[in-house]
């Protein structure tokens, strides 16, 4: 039933009214809303006013913010708080990266100058160095045992050999350098052992018979000149690499493998080498043209960069950064060995095929 005879009484405005309520004042009516619940009717009076333009009460009003106030005509304007862009930086400490390469390099042209047989004794000890390294790697993060004791007499044997005897000496001395790691390896428990003898054919393969290419090219009669040759092309490909690659480097040649090379990079290896190449078959080599020294250049560049890039599997699935600490600002031997020791036969046979081996 709709009763619409009743009306609620007429309730004074304003807050005198709400402050003066007291027992003998008659109550407000209830009246429910249309969802059945019950408010007051000053309730819903206030919700009311609300939705008209303001609050019921002054003390209901939200407190305004203060609007801010212009600033000055000449105040400085505030500046962009965003970090500016990260600058290109070496991932090595370049300072003694250089000094240490100018102190390899003085050892080196020193000991080409003085006798033959001297500079044969520093490839022995970065042969033995290298195998020491690596065999520690390959025991400290897969444990695999690789016998060092053969491998370092086997390694240098095989560089004086190749030295001595030329290419059919360093074959024997690689041979026997297997056998020996397969014997000496029988003196401990069976299990892996297959595992540690593979490790030692490769680390005799990859380190001491690799590097007794260097030996070979020193018999030669312009033998210093050679030798200069592979290290100067070996380390202006690397150059090149470097300066393309942190001024241009955009696109990664590698990048599951070592992510910080790029083809530009690659490219400006090539063209350093390439260069270097063309001066060094004119000025070192006896018999030497420069367009071979084009091509000894552009081979260099790839045989540097694929050594680089094997080491850094290597590396990668050892899960380590660098093969050793002895050289600040570069890493171990085996670090500075890794572009030499694939490019060694690639600049022996070159060589032999241009001017020939005497």
């Amino acid at each position: 039933m709709n009763d619409t005879s009743w009306q609620p009484e007429p309730v004074p405005a304003g807050p005198a009214y709400d402050a003066q309520v007291g027992p003998h004042t008659r109550p407000m009516p209830i009246v429910p809303d249309a969802a059945g619940r019950d408010f007051d009717d000053r309730e819903a009076r206030g919700r009311g006013a609300a939705l008209d333009g303001g609050p019921l009460f002054r003390a209901d009003t939200p407190p305004q913010e203060p609007m801010p106030s212009p600033p000055p005509p000449h105040a400085p304007q505030p500046q962009d708080a965003s970090p500016p862009p990260p600058k290109k930086r070496a991932g090595r400490d370049l300072r003694a990266a250089i000094g240490v390469g100018v102190g390899l390099g003085a050892v080196i042209f020193a000991s080409l100058l003085i006798v033959k047989a001297v500079f044969v004794g520093v490839i022995v000890v970065a042969v033995v160095v290298g195998l020491w390294e690596l065999t520690s790697r390959l025991q400290e993060k897969k444990g695999i045992k690789a016998p060092l004791v053969p491998l370092a007499v086997g390694g240098a044997a095989m560089v004086i050999a190749g030295y001595v005897r030329g290419a059919e000496g360093a074959w024997v001395a690689m041979a026997l350098t297997v056998l020996a790691v397969l014997v000496w390896r029988m003196t401990e428990p069976p299990e892996d052992y297959l595992k540690d003898v593979t490790a030692g054919a490769f680390a005799a393969f990859y380190v001491p018979f690799l590097a007794t290419f260097v030996a070979m090219l020193l018999t030669a009669g312009d033998g210093a000149g050679r030798v200069i040759t592979f290290l100067l092309l070996t380390v202006v490909s690397d150059t090149g690499a470097y300066a393309v690659g942190w001024r241009f480097g955009k696109t990664k040649l590698a990048p599951r493998i070592s992510p910080g090379k790029t083809r530009e990079g690659l490219f400006g290896a090539v063209a350093f080498a390439m260069v270097a190449g063309a001066l060094c078959m004119e000025f070192l080599i006896d018999g030497g043209a420069w367009w071979q020294g084009l091509l000894l250049g552009l081979a260099v560049a790839v045989s540097a960069t694929l050594g680089d890039l094997g080491e850094s599997m290597i590396k990668r699935d050892l899960g380590i950064k660098d093969m050793g600490t002895l050289l600040p600002g570069h890493g171990g031997i085996m670090d500075r060995l890794d572009s030499l020791l694939p490019t060694a036969p690639v600049v022996w046979l070159l060589l032999a095929a241009f001017v020939g081996t005497g």
